[in-house]
This record gives C-alpha cells, sequence and structure tokens, in this order.
C-alpha cells in the first residue's frame, strides 16, 4: 500500500491540527513510565495534535539493555525528541545506541534528529514514503500550524538502515542481552508499518496499529490487512501492548477490541453502501455512528476514515469474482 495520499494530507490540514498562533519556544520535560523490568514508555495527550499540547499526542518507549538503549518512535518534535533523550538520561547514562521508527507519519518521526549517533531502523518501505509528495505537503504545513514546535530547521530524517524483511515477516535480534522481535506489518495502517516485541519483559511496540481510549485514525489504510495484524500481535502473547495514542494495555486481547470493533464497523456499513451503488455521502448520513462518536478523534477522523473505507471497499468489490 503506497503512503497516505494527497487527499489525506489536504483533510488533515483542515481538520488534524488545532491552528493557534506561534509562541516563542519553551523547554519541554516529558516523565517516562515504567512498564517492565527494562522497558519505560512515553504517553502523549489525548485528541489532535496543536500548538496548546506542543505536538505531544502520540507515545514512543525505550529499552534499557545490558550495555546500551535501544528507542521505539521519536515523538512529534525535534523538541520532544530532545526531551525524550533527557529524560533517558534520568533513568541509565548509557549510550543510545539505535532508534526504530513505526512507520513515517509525522506524530511518529519528526523527533528523530534529536538522537544523534544512534542508528535509525525503519521497513524499506520509508524510504519511498519520506520522499513522498505527501511527505514534503505534510512537512509545510505543521510548519505553519505547529510553529515554534515545527520549524524551518526541522528536517525529515531518514533510516541508516532500510529493513527488508523475508517470507517469514520477522526480524530477530539481540542487544545488551536482551532479545527482541520486529514483525513487518506494511500495509496495514501505512505502507511501512513495524511492530516490536521486546521478549523478556513481554511487551509489544505496536505503534498505530493499535490505539486505546481514542478512534483509529484510517484514512486510506487498508482494514482488511489491518485486522489480521491485530491477531498476529495477540498471537505473539504480550503481557502489555503500547499503542501509538492512549494509554499502555495490561489487558491486550481487551483493549485492541475497540480499534478491531471499529475498523470491522467501518468495512461493514460503508462495504453495503459500495456493494448497493449508494453515494458516499449518502450512506455516511445514514449510518448510526452513536457507538463510537464519545470517542477522542471521533469529528476530527471519523468521516475521513469512512471515505477511505469507502473506496477500500469498491476496490475490494471489483476484485471478487
Amino acid at each position: 500500500m503506497q503512503s497516505l495520499g494527497r487527499w489525506t494530507w489536504m483533510v488533515l490540514a483542515c481538520f488534524g491540527i488545532a491552528l493557534a498562533p506561534a509562541r516563542a519556544a519553551e523547554s519541554l520535560q516529558l516523565k517516562p513510565t515504567r512498564l517492565a523490568a527494562h522497558t519505560w514508555f512515553f504517553q502523549g495527550e489525548p485528541g489532535m495534535a496543536s500548538t496548546a499540547n506542543k505536538g505531544f499526542m502520540s507515545n514512543a518507549g525505550f529499552v534499557v539493555t545490558g550495555d546500551s538503549v535501544l528507542v521505539f518512535d521519536a515523538l512529534a518534535t525535534p523538541a520532544l525528541g530532545e526531551a525524550m533523550v533527557a529524560a533517558i538520561r534520568t533513568v541509565t547514562p548509557l549510550p543510545i545506541k539505535r532508534v526504530i521508527v513505526s512507520h513515517y507519519h509525522a506524530d511518529h518521526f519528526y523527533g528523530l534528529q534529536a538522537f544523534k549517533g544512534a542508528e535509525v531502523w525503519a521497513h524499506e518501505n520509508g524510504k519511498a514514503a519520506i520522499a513522498s509528495d505527501g511527505a514534503r505537503d505534510r512537512l509545510a504545513q505543521r510548519r505553519e500550524a505547529l510553529a515554534p514546535w515545527v520549524d524551518a530547521q526541522t528536517r525529515l530524517v531518514p533510516a541508516d538502515r532500510w529493513l527488508a524483511f523475508g517470507p517469514s515477516r520477522v526480524m530477530a535480534f539481540e542487544m545488551g542481552g536482551l532479545h527482541f522481535r520486529l514483525f513487518d506489518a506494511h500495509g496495514a495502517h501505512s505502507g511501512e508499518d513495524l511492530i516490536l516485541m521486546v521478549d523478556e519483559d513481554k511487551v509489544l511496540f505496536a505503534g498505530d496499529l493499535f490505539v486505546t481510549g481514542r478512534i483509529p485514525f484510517v484514512g486510506d489504510a487498508n482494514s482488511r490487512v489491518w485486522l489480521g495484524e491485530i491477531e498476529r500481535m495477540l498471537a505473539v502473547g504480550p503481557r502489555i501492548a503500547v499503542p501509538g495514542h492512549g494509554a499502555a494495555s495490561s489487558a491486550p486481547a481487551e483493549d485492541m477490541r475497540l480499534t478491531r470493533d471499529y475498523l470491522l464497523y467501518l468495512r461493514e456499513k460503508m462495504g453495503a453502501a459500495a456493494a448497493d451503488l449508494v453515494p458516499f455521502d449518502e450512506a455516511y448520513g445514514k449510518v448510526d455512528w452513536s457507538r463510537f462518536s464519545s470517542y477522542p478523534a471521533f469529528e476530527q477522523s471519523n468521516h475521513l476514515n469512512a471515505y477511505g473505507t469507502y473506496l477500500l471497499m469498491e476496490n475490494e468489490s471489483l476484485r471478487k469474482p
């Protein structure tokens, strides 16, 4: 699946950012939450990115191994990346050796430039995503809407190692005596999704394939592939799952239900409309959204999510015999 199309970025420019006047940058402080013996995470605030929350509305985490630190995602601004580094230093003096990018959406990698000296790993599809017109348009929009937190010095940092996966779609590696597994989940939420399992701690970093307490951003994602990845995450048997947004979960099977049920509902309603050739706007107006309308991000995301799913279901119907 290609990275998010231009129409997605245009809509997000209208709805995804709460615009506010720029003000002078100020220092940021983050407090990491300990999840297990070696694993910590940073939880962003609810809702969409804004100057009020300084772009801090997504999650990231880190693992302290025997000789170094592994980081998963870098948050949404260089200042947040710098705050992550400072917070990690309050936990350990060990060097930050590696940063893994779950996917190249702005709120998960704009902080990368703060991790100087660390090796950045990302899915090989991220190479095209970061070079796309959509990525450049998104950066220009964020520079305007999230100033001063995203500014002319903010740049799109590529990976040092673009990861290619074999048929198993799993890559195992060891760092400082701890064992990790990276799962290739590309084509679900984005074209370059990665999931990380910390084996000793049984902690799973899910990126945006799982969110808690809010509606996920779907856009032009492939919900069929996404649903399969939810099942694969559960099959790994995590004790704790860290979502891309929202609180960490100690009951992954229960807490992933909202993301899964929302995707299934979108597919059911938009699939029926596409099959009956009902125009999107008419179909959208007839659907009872009350089951999900009270969740954060519903107003900003649901119409776009439904439209992307409508197009997906049209495409799926054309492929059927």
